[in-house]
């Protein structure tokens, strides 16, 4: 099954001067996406900052965003954690709140074997109902999916796609080459929308999406209709802001992005903190050039 096709943003968590949780913001952030064209909306990943947020948090940004999008968009909830119990905890409440997809990160720490990759992943499997995408970010986690590993994973019915974050587009190609047409890979990278979509990704999982959500679903959506000359003017053409984006530790500065729109306080969970001056003055620089109105 495809459970989505296009730009899904993944969604930062605006949070309050004391740390808490804006509900409010969320539901606004949430509109606004749909109303630019967002294809689906990824809650509570790494962009989320998910990992500092407590289980009843997690589980209630889930449901804000599942009410405030009410079946316009599928919403995706990032349930992986590098505990398999307390991933089927969160995977099960994530499906009891009405996420339409989980999205779940490897273990990351344990540095589990092959047999344990795949034994984490397919007892949360086992556990919910939901359709499945496993996501590869090595720099993260320090494990890799191979090729060989996602097509055993494909083998579990509800895994059927995959976000695609290690940066290496010939393990991307030997993905496409190998599985079947029904599993969906998107790109987990900004800067590599269309290669990946070129060798038959069917979207992204987006972190620039947070701040230029029309201009992300266009590009997807260029792709999506064959068009590559356009799909190349509109990649090209967020480079620059992608590189401002990623000068800090993600989400660090596209949260800052956001602020900078007016939509949010600039408002992080330690151990992450304030962007650097230097960012700020970065991103006001290439957000304005990129045509983005940065608030006064």
């Amino acid at each position: 099954m495809r459970i989505f096709e296009g730009s899904g943003v993944a969604l930062v968590t605006p949070m309050k001067a004391d740390g808490a949780v804006d509900y409010k913001k969320l539901e606004e952030l949430v509109e606004w996406q749909i109303s630019e064209g967002t294809d689906a909306i990824i809650a509570c990943g790494t962009t989320g900052e998910a990992s500092t947020l407590a289980n009843d948090e997690h589980i209630a940004v889930i449901e804000t965003v599942v009410k405030k999008v009410n079946g316009r968009i599928p919403v995706i909830a990032g349930t992986g954690v590098n505990d398999t119990q307390h991933a089927i905890e969160l995977s099960t409440g994530a499906e009891k709140v009405g996420a339409d997809a989980l999205l779940i990160v490897t273990p990351y720490y344990n540095k589990a074997s092959d047999e344990g990759l795949f034994l984490h992943y397919q007892k949360i499997a086992e556990s919910v109902k939901l359709p499945i995408i496993l996501y590869s970010v090595a720099s993260r986690t320090n494990m890799n999916i191979t090729p060989q590993m996602v097509k055993r994973l494909g083998e579990i019915p509800n895994v059927v796609a995959i976000k695609e974050a290690s940066g290496n587009i010939s393990q991307i190609a030997d993905i496409a080459r190998i599985m079947p047409d029904d599993f969906t890979i998107y790109s987990g990278n900004d800067d590599q929308v269309l290669p990946i979509m070129a060798l038959g990704g069917k979207g992204s999982i987006s972190t620039i999406a947070n701040i230029a959500p029309r201009q992300t679903h266009e590009l997807t959506q260029a792709l999506l209709d064959g068009d590559f000359s356009k799909a190349k003017e509109l990649q090209l053409a967020q480079i620059p802001l992608i590189h401002a984006i990623f000068c800090e530790v993600n989400p660090i500065p596209v949260k800052t992005g956001v602020s900078l729109l007016g939509k949010i306080e600039p408002n992080f969970r330690l151990p992450l903190s304030a962007a650097k001056d230097e960012t700020v003055e970065g991103l006001k620089k290439e957000m304005a050039a990129y045509g983005l109105e940065v608030a006064k």
